[in-house]
Formats: structure tokens, sequence, C-alpha cells
């Protein structure tokens, strides 16, 4: 197959990781894959700089470019030139081409047919309200073959938008970079979470729940880790790790007894499943994957969004578990996640490409007759 991605300006989400691999697993099979997106939108400077700047060089792009899980991947990534729609002039001729963002899946239905079968990447309900809902939402009716992460996503593709016909390829976690060999809890009780300034992530929410713990838990060690610089005093009492190496991550999530997670929404959320796969128990409100993998009070927890006491409760049972029931809890973890495999996920996502591909042949036959 030629497969095209389009996606937004890349970086190092959760969201542009999942597809780096799945991209990279297509040209390992021998696809023919190309990854396009646009540089970011340039920072509009301040009125005096901008008064003090030629015409010419305003809105020009001079901050070097961000990180992103396609670095080294050796995928045939092109960027455009400058921020705007991806057209068909940018588009190699495929069989398939896949939206992975809203804005992306505008720019895909408006492609001629010759741009390949239309598929839609669909990794969380981009309907927020910094975003423009109402054409965020049309997305989700234009006819394109959707492709989602989780179960709740394939509801809410049925419920809002009347569509049943859906490919699920739940996300997987690369065993060979998460990992930790079986271990008791640690001699200091340690939460680990991970930072976002998003709102809907609620790490407000979490550190309410932190400052709930340590009530109870003067000693507690926490540690973070994240793509952003936070606000030092949102980290004050905090272990923050700020772009940790990816080769670190495992040590990170093997350092602790619990893994908070307070989002509000939540496509899928990875740091789970990897922090799973290294043996610590996730409490989770109840959003994305962890909703579908988590038993309560075997693998960890469940809490309703934005209560921060009942977050700090749920952590604080697994804090103080005796060593041997935390060690079943941790066992039950890893259990959750061992048997998952990208490879098996790969297997899904191009059989998924392939039905966009006969959807789209079906689609073209009956609009000739």
């Amino acid at each position: 197959m030629k497969v095209t991605f389009v996606l937004p300006p890349v970086n190092m989400s959760g969201g542009i990781r999942v597809v780096a691999v799945h991209a990279r697993l297509l040209a390992t099979r021998g696809h023919d894959v190309v990854l396009l997106s646009p540089p970011p939108q340039p920072k509009r400077p301040p009125l005096r700089q901008r008064l003090r700047r030629p015409f010419a060089a305003l809105g020009a792009a001079n901050d070097a470019p961000p990180r992103s899980h396609l670095d080294g991947a050796g995928l045939d990534h092109r960027v455009l030139d400058t921020w705007r729609p991806v057209t068909d002039a940018d588009v190699p001729d495929a069989d398939v081409v896949v939206a992975t963002w809203w804005e992306t899946a505008e720019w895909v239905a408006a492609l001629s047919p010759r741009k390949g079968a239309k598929a839609y990447f669909v990794q969380g309900h981009e309907v927020y309200p910094w975003l423009a809902q109402a054409r965020s939402r049309a997305t989700y009716r234009l006819p394109l073959h959707k492709i989602v992460v989780a179960r709740w996503l394939a509801r809410t593709m049925a419920d809002e938008y009347g569509d049943h016909d859906v490919d699920i390829v739940h996300n997987s976690v690369d065993h060979g970079q998460f990992f930790a060999a079986p271990r008791g809890r640690q001699a200091v009780p340690t939460v680990g979470l991970i930072y976002s300034s998003v709102p809907l992530k609620g790490f407000d929410t979490a550190l309410q729940a932190l400052r709930l713990l340590r009530e109870r838990i003067p000693a507690l060690r926490v540690v973070c880790f994240g793509s952003e610089q936070p606000p030092a005093d949102a980290m004050a009492g905090i272990d923050y790790r700020f772009h940790p190496p990816q080769h670190t991550l495992r040590e990170l999530y093997a350092a602790c007894d619990v893994w908070l997670t307070a989002s509000r929404v939540e496509g899928f959320n990875l740091t789970a499943m990897e922090a799973m796969a290294c043996r610590t128990p996730v409490v989770a409100t109840r959003t994305g994957w962890p909703e579908e993998a988590i038993v309560q009070g075997r693998n960890g927890a469940l809490v309703e969004a934005d209560d921060a006491p009942a977050l700090a409760a749920a952590a604080r049972r697994f804090l103080e578990l005796p060593d041997e029931a935390w060690r079943a809890c941790s066992q039950a973890a890893f259990d959750t996640v061992r048997d998952s495999s990208w490879e098996r996920c790969g297997d899904l996502f191009e059989a998924a490409l392939h039905r966009a591909i006969e959807r789209g042949a079906a689609g073209a036959l009956k609009a000739a007759a």
C-alpha cells in the first residue's frame, strides 16, 4: 500500500507517538509511507516589537523546530513551508490518506480521489471549548472511514454521529522500553504523574489530591515528568523531570507505588498503560483506556473527574497496603498489559486501512452507477 498520514504540527504528544509507531510498523512491512505536516503557527510578537520590525518580517517563525516523536524515526516526514492547509499539490497519489486531527480531517476530505481512500484516525473527541466546536463536530460526520483507539470513542461515533462502522485499534506498549522486575513498595511512599498545562489533563486536581495525601502521609515523595516547563510554584516539593530521555521513563514509572492521572477527558491515556507495564498500579479518573482496563482495587482504582478527595483516598489505599498485598496489585497491573503488542495493533491498523480502501472503492462504484 501507499499510505499518507496528514498530521497537525508535530510535537512530543502521545497522539504523535502513536502515529509514529503505526507509520514505522507499516514501513517495516514494506508499505510506502509518507507523513505530511505544517510547521507550528508562528507566534505573534508583542505590539511594541511588531511596530519596530519591518512588515515583511512580521509573523516570521524564528523559534527552533519543536521536538517530536518523529525525530530520528527514519520516516519520510515532509513539513510544509508555512502553516496552511494541506492540498492536492502537497500530497502524493496513494492508496489511502489518513487524517489524524479534526483540522486535518477537513483537509483530507477536500483532497481528490487520486490521493487515496480517506480514513480518519480518531484518538480523541476533539470538541473542546477552545476549538471551533461546530467545525470539529462536523468532521466526525464526514465520509471518512474512522479508526478509533478506544471503545468509548466507537460508542461516541455511533451515538452522536450515527457511524456504526468503525474499526477499534487500541494502543499498546513497547515492552522492550517499558518493563520492571517484580518489587515491593518503596521505602518512601511515592506517587508519580505527568505534567501538562492543558486544563483537560486535570493537573490542578492532581495537585489538590497530593496536598490532601501529604496531610496524611507527610513523607510522601512525588515524581513527575513532562514536555513543558511548569510554573515553579506548581512544582514545590515535586521531583520534576523536564523532557527526560525516553529510555529513562521506565525508571520513573518503576520508582512509584501509585501512578496518578486526573484527566477530565482522555482519548486513551498511554502513560497509564506504560506505568502498568512497569508494575505500578494506576489511580485514574473514569476516562479513556483506564475506564476499560482498571479493576477496582485489583490493578488500580477509578474515581470521578474533578474529585480530588476521592483521588487522594484511592491513592492512599495503595500507598498503605501491606507489602504482600501491594505486590499482588503490582503483578495484576503488569498482567493487565502483559499480552498487549504493537505488532498485533499494527495488524489491526493495517486491516483497517484495507477496509478504508475497500469502502472507498465501493463508494466510487456506487457514485458512478
